[in-house]
Parts: structure tokens; sequence; C-alpha cells
């Protein structure tokens, strides 16, 4: 349920879905953008339960990577982390997630963040058409990436940002080589992913 006023007071909220496994400066970059390109009121950080589009890729414990991007955007007055998808359980599927912001937030704006790489695969999402209707989507393209168009009926836009090739897949192969990743994800996290020994 929503506190008094909230939904008055967000008229334009930004998602940001993902496995955030782990959350990294890359992350932190696209929300720093996203909060001023697009005037958000509210971004909400989503970690996934299971990517649809990963399911073969290990993930650190869902508590844990809810609570490295409570610790990443700690400070960050406009940024939330929102566990629904991991409370649900199971694949997590985006349109879900759309429709709970939807129905809390009837007279918002929702933007979607997505990198460059979902807008082809977009007509490919669980209920395509439905999802179209529910959000705008902002695209942070890699650095040398171009956002391609997307088919209608979805709604894109580009995410100028501070484009960085980092990616977490990068920091886990780091990790189990015995790299230092502390450059790479704020020290908070890095920290804890060396205590509780994961990705290793």
């Amino acid at each position: 349920m929503n506190p008094p006023g909230i939904v008055a007071t967000l008229q334009r909220i930004g998602l940001y879905g993902g496995s955030f496994n782990p959350v990294h400066h890359g992350h932190l970059l696209v929300a720093l953008a996203a909060l001023e390109e697009l005037a958000l009121d509210r971004l909400f950080l989503i970690p996934a339960a299971q990517s649809p589009f990963k399911p073969g890729v290990p993930l650190a414990p869902a508590a844990e990577r809810a609570r490295w991007l409570r610790l990443a955007f700690a400070g960050w007055e406009r940024c939330r982390v929102d566990s629904q998808e991991i409370e649900r359980g199971g694949v997590s599927y985006t349109v879900d997630t759309l429709r709970d912001y939807r129905r809390r937030f009837p007279e918002a704006t929702l933007f979607y963040l997505i990198g460059a790489d979902h807008v082809a695969a977009l007509p490919h999402w669980q209920e395509a058409d439905a999802l179209a209707g529910l959000a705008e989507f902002v695209v942070a393209p890699r650095p040398g990436e171009t956002v391609p168009p997307a088919l209608p009926p979805f709604r894109v836009r580009p995410l100028r940002g501070f484009p960085l090739a980092l990616s977490a897949s990068e920091i886990r192969a780091r990790v189990r080589a015995g790299r230092r990743i502390d450059t790479l994800v704020p020290p908070p996290v890095a920290e804890a992913i060396r205590h509780k020994k994961l990705y290793l």
C-alpha cells in the first residue's frame, strides 16, 4: 500500500529491473542518467528472482543481491529498492511488475530501463502487447552502440547517459580469477562478495 499522498507526488517513475548479479558502477551511472534526463520523481531498483533471459546463469542469493542494491544506493534520495519480484519467486516477468506499478500509481508516467541488446527482443517478452501499453522503454546503450528502432506498439527512447563498457559477467569472471573488483563495484558490495566468498 502507498503512504498517504505518494500517488499524488510521484508523477514520473522509473523502474530499473535486472539480476544485479552483482550491482556495479555501470548500473549506478544508468540510474544517475535516468534520474537527470527523465526528471524522475522516484527510481525503483527491482532485483529479479530469476531472469527469463539468463536461465543458466547462477545467481547470488536473492537476499544478498537486494542488500547490495541498498548498500550501493544508500543516500540516493530518489532511489528505492523494490523486492517484489524476489518475493513472488519463480521467473520474473516485467509485465507483472509493471501491472503492479500501474495499479499503485494510476496517474504516473512509467519509464522502464533496458539495455540496447533487449530492444529487438521486446516483441517476444511475456504478454508483449499488454507490456507495450504499460510504460515507455528507455534504452541505455553501451559505448559505441546505437539504439535500434523498436517495433510498434512499443515506445522507446534513448538514454544519453554515461556509457560504460562493464558487465556483471566480467565482474564474476574477475572474482573467479582472484582479481580485484574494488573499482568496478561500490566498496561495500566488493567487501560483501569477498566476505561471503561468492562467484568463486
